[in-house]
């Protein structure tokens, strides 16, 4: 079984969806949520219907909650989780070791059995607030990146997301405990 945890980036989230499909076709997923994307509407959707979507491809219910995601990792053994997408607030939180939310406790609790994690990265301040978090968690034992590139160089000068076309490729290589190169296109 793998995680799938999805936090903010709210307009990433359909490609997020679509990744997850693909991975669901595959995969037996476990889905968590942060408390702020299971709850939160946008102009780019309705919280509700993306858990439902969620649920849906997964066949199971969304953890959204500290308290249920603890058990992923000693209770609930996942052979990989992913964070996709991963906001920088919550990629500075996996570096910090703050664990307060439903993903950050799935993370760390999955990062104890020293099991890979992937890392979908998609934030605004990457390449700014942000940079010192992507090479703290890159020099981390177990912890992997999908590849990301700049999405808009001239308007969001500070900008990575994901490619999102290589999360099961990523997904592939850290189980072989292998970074999928390059990791910025």
């Amino acid at each position: 079984m793998i995680g799938f945890c999805m936090t903010g980036s709210f307009c990433t989230h359909s490609e997020a969806l679509g990744t997850l499909k693909k991975l669901a076709s595959n995969y037996d997923v476990m889905p968590v949520m942060s408390e702020t994307a299971y709850s939160t509407d946008t102009r780019f959707g309705l919280a509700a219907d993306t858990v439902r979507e969620v649920e849906k491809l997964c066949g199971r219910r969304v953890i959204h909650t500290v308290r249920d995601a603890e058990p992923l990792g000693p209770a609930i053994p996942l052979e990989v989780m992913i964070v996709l997408p991963c906001t920088g607030n919550t990629l500075a939180k996996i570096a910090g070791g703050v664990t307060d939310t439903a993903v950050t406790m799935a993370v760390k609790a999955h990062l104890r059995c020293s099991r890979p994690l992937v890392i979908g990265l998609c934030s605004n301040d990457a390449m700014s607030a942000n940079l010192k978090n992507i090479g703290t968690a890159m020099n981390r034992k177990n912890v992997y990146f999908v590849p990301m590139r700049q999405d808009d160089p001239v308007k969001k000068p500070y900008s990575l997301v994901a490619d999102f076309s290589l999360a099961e490729d990523t997904l592939e290589a850290a189980m072989r405990g292998e970074q999928l190169r390059p990791a910025f296109r």
